[in-house]
């Protein structure tokens, strides 16, 4: 064997050499699984369901969609409630909730519009690409930045990826129960509210924005049931 071939031989071997790919400065090396907490796998919960609710929306089951995509709201906020119950709270586990609410609140809304709201594919890019990018950048400032804090009181920088989603649910509502609604009017509702999640507004973390949200969230499970046996 030419020793040019032996050496490009050897030369390949060495890049599938696991060994030598392997971190080996123990200080340097990151577990994914030891730091992973108990409110980290409810938050993976919620990405399971929440990538349910996208396949359903997918399949053309709306109603049943939002249902699903409900239970990963409910999982979203057992894990937050779990690790202050724990204390188990921390920067890796805040990065792990920003990442399943892309999953669990945004691309349920832009498949949403896409399948059920959008007159055309232009619309259903547009108004997805909003809703993705301003949501995204949302996220990334709030881990980058965290709460704001008001006299004690603790408020997200601008509205939050939920609000958004609700607004997409209640137009989904709208164009099924008021003749006169349809998707160029959702969308457009859409793309007003996206640039608010990267605004100056303040949007007040209490006891009572978590209540309204609830209230929101178990009418909305209503109205997706009402309509799906007919009942409206």
């Amino acid at each position: 064997m030419p020793n040019e071939l032996r050496e490009a031989i050897r030369g390949v071997w060495n890049r599938f050499d696991l060994a030598d790919r392997r971190v080996g400065n123990a200080a340097d090396r990151t577990n994914v699984f030891e730091r992973l907490t108990g409110a980290d796998y409810i938050s993976l919960g919620a990405l399971f369901v929440g990538w349910a609710s996208a396949l359903l929306f997918a399949r053309g089951e709306p109603n049943w969609a939002l249902l699903a995509m409900f239970g990963a709201f409910l999982l979203d906020k057992a894990d937050g409630w779990y690790a202050r119950r724990t204390g188990t709270s921390s920067p890796f586990g805040r990065q792990v909730d920003s990442f399943i609410d892309i999953f669990a609140y945004l691309v349920p809304a832009v498949l949403l519009y896409h399948f059920v709201l959008a007159p055309n594919v232009f619309a259903s890019l547009v108004v997805g690409f909003l809703v993705l990018a301003f949501g995204g950048l949302r996220l990334v400032r709030h881990n980058s930045e965290g709460f704001g804090s008001d006299d004690g009181a603790s408020f997200y920088h601008g509205t939050t990826v939920v609000h958004t989603n609700l607004v997409v649910v209640a137009n989904y509502f709208l164009a099924a129960l008021v003749g006169s609604w349809n998707g160029w009017l959702a969308g457009l509702t859409i793309g007003v509210v996206c640039p608010l999640m990267v605004s100056d507004y303040k949007a007040y973390k209490t006891d009572t924005t978590h209540v309204l949200a609830g209230v929101a969230a178990v009418a909305a499970i209503g109205l997706a049931i009402g309509l799906e046996f007919g009942y409206l």
